[in-house]
């Protein structure tokens, strides 16, 4: 049980700095009804069928799993795995319910939902498994793979896990992962790894398109920051390794030279600074981070935060907490496609405000 409730605080000091606690784990889940669970829905290309060749073997932080035969029950935990899944046209048996930026009780965001509707499910198996993974429910599912590529699961978990169905955990650091290695390692892990590549070109190709049309965008130097407007004794830097990071450059942005002096081999995907360096964000044309005009009135009238170039002219890309948006911020296929719109609009007005 320790083990559980560590995983979980690790998920939300990842991601409550950033306003996204999306839950990791599983606690009372609902109640399961195996008669009523489909297999997965899975549509195999003649090329996936040419490539998949089993056994498969996946390496990760916990060293290797192989897979005998193509899944046909796919469960999956943590965040937005269920989205790359449903991106692929395979229906999990089950899936983690979002407990950040849901707008109901469904436990899922509107890109799930849209989607889920789009293949016809009305009633899918959610795990509400935000105080410790629901090992019951789980296995109830009857599943043949569990995918946990994008996940913080502990070595306990992933051994518990594993004697239910073989797991596709993190490649090396818990909650780091790319949105394309999130499809290549799901994808493998359903045994269709040319539809994942498919996938990967189709989202290459959304994200391209829509940048095109703001080249005001390029080598705009922009960092994704987190600040609390209850203190701001120091902040946080979400670093190129992050998505949120990786993200803004995938837009054309640039990031910030001058933070990298303070990133130490050991620091990982966000660097935490105290205000007396806040001279780390001078560089920076832009800022993103989460919270309103409030935030940005509170760094404004702060005596360190308020001569930070960005922040005195307000060039701040603020994404309000609680929302699909602030969810979206680490992107997976699914919410790429449903929020860049918005997110490049609100960036566009933050690049606007650089020469006023």
């Amino acid at each position: 049980m320790a083990a559980k409730r560590f995983a979980f605080r690790s998920f939300v000091l990842a991601f409550l700095m950033a306003g996204v606690l999306a839950g990791c784990s599983s606690g009372n889940s609902a109640t399961p009804n195996e008669s009523k669970t489909p297999a997965a829905h899975t549509e195999t290309t003649n090329k996936d069928a040419e490539t998949a060749q089993f056994p498969i073997t996946i390496e990760h932080a916990f060293g290797k799993t192989v897979i005998e035969k193509k899944p046909e029950r796919v469960v999956t935990i943590a965040w937005a795995n269920h989205d790359v899944a449903l991106a692929l046209g395979v229906v999990p048996v089950g899936f983690s319910a979002a407990n950040y930026g849901v707008q109901d009780d469904s436990g899922l965001l509107p890109w799930t939902k849209k989607k889920l509707q789009e293949l016809g499910v009305t009633n899918p198996n959610v795990f509400k498994d935000t105080d410790g993974l629901d090992f019951e429910a789980i296995s109830d599912a009857n599943p043949d793979v569990i995918l946990a590529a994008y996940s913080g699961i502990t070595q306990e978990e992933y051994d518990t896990l594993s004697q239910i169905a073989p797991v596709v955990a993190y490649p090396q650091t818990p909650w780091v992962i790319t949105w394309r290695e999130q499809i290549r390692m799901n994808a493998a892990g359903m045994g269709i790894p040319a539809k994942g590549e498919q996938l990967i070109k189709d989202v290459e190709k959304l994200i391209a398109d829509k940048v095109a049309q703001h080249p005001e965008l390029k080598g705009v130097k922009a960092a994704f920051t987190y600040f609390s407007p209850s203190d701001l004794s120091s902040f946080y830097i979400y670093l190129p390794g992050d998505p949120r990071g990786a993200f803004l450059q995938e837009m054309g942005m640039v990031f910030p030279e001058n933070i990298n002096k303070y990133v130490k081999p050991d620091t990982g995907f966000a660097l935490s600074l105290s205000a007396e360096n806040a001279d780390a964000l001078r560089d920076a044309d832009i800022l993103v981070a989460y919270g309103d005009e409030a935030l940005l009135k509170a760094l404004q009238a702060d005596p360190v935060f308020g001569k930070i170039p960005a922040i005195k002219r307000g060039s701040m890309v603020l994404i309000p907490d609680g929302t699909p948006l602030a969810a979206a911020g680490n992107p997976n296929p699914l919410s790429i496609e449903y929020t860049l719109d918005e997110y490049l609009s609100l960036i566009v007005k933050a690049v606007a405000k650089i020469n006023q």
